[in-house]
């Protein structure tokens, strides 16, 4: 076994350059004795500072902002409008009036259904294009790509904005 002179880590002697630190282990370079690896070995590890992660921000996250009761009293109730629709819309709206939590599901499946209302719109106005309708089809099926995604963060206790979605500025 080798001892790479710059970084001190043991490795293989058939090994030409460090695995550690790309230092090149030729005839010159100096081996330490095997007495000393032990307390290198040590040292190495004294020598490294504890790294904690750092936490990410994530600014559409808003699951913080709710009480985890709320959470999970209501989670049914948040799954319905992505389920169901428009009429999912109205069920959770009517059944849980006062959850923070589904009210924010809500607003967030009525700006995935008007999103794709608007988009159907536009494909039956331009139908005669057939380029209109086409990419308004791939949208409408990216919205439902979304629906099921904001759906499972619901069954995890998350209040997330689906992607794309987020950066329209209607039903604040």
């Amino acid at each position: 076994m080798k001892i790479c002179p710059k970084c001190n880590v043991q490795m293989n002697d058939e090994l030409a350059f460090c695995p550690n630190c790309g230092n090149p282990m030729g005839a010159g370079a100096p081996q330490m004795q095997p007495q000393m690896q032990p307390q290198m070995q040590q040292q190495q590890w004294q020598q490294q500072p504890q790294m904690q992660p750092m936490p990410v921000y994530d600014p559409f996250d808003h699951t913080g902002e709710f009480d985890p009761r709320d959470i999970s009293d209501n989670k049914v109730m948040a799954m319905l409008p992505y389920l169901m629709g428009t009429i999912g819309i109205i069920i959770a709206l009517l059944a849980s009036r006062e959850s923070a939590y589904t009210y924010f599901h809500v607003r967030q499946a009525l700006k995935l259904t008007v999103t794709t209302i608007l988009l159907g719109l536009c494909s039956i106005i331009l139908c005669w294009t057939l380029i209109v309708p086409l990419a308004a089809a791939i949208c409408m099926f990216i919205i439902f790509v979304l629906e099921i995604i904001a759906f499972f963060q619901v069954c995890g206790g998350k209040a997330k904005e689906p992607a794309i979605i987020r950066s329209l500025k209607f039903f604040r």
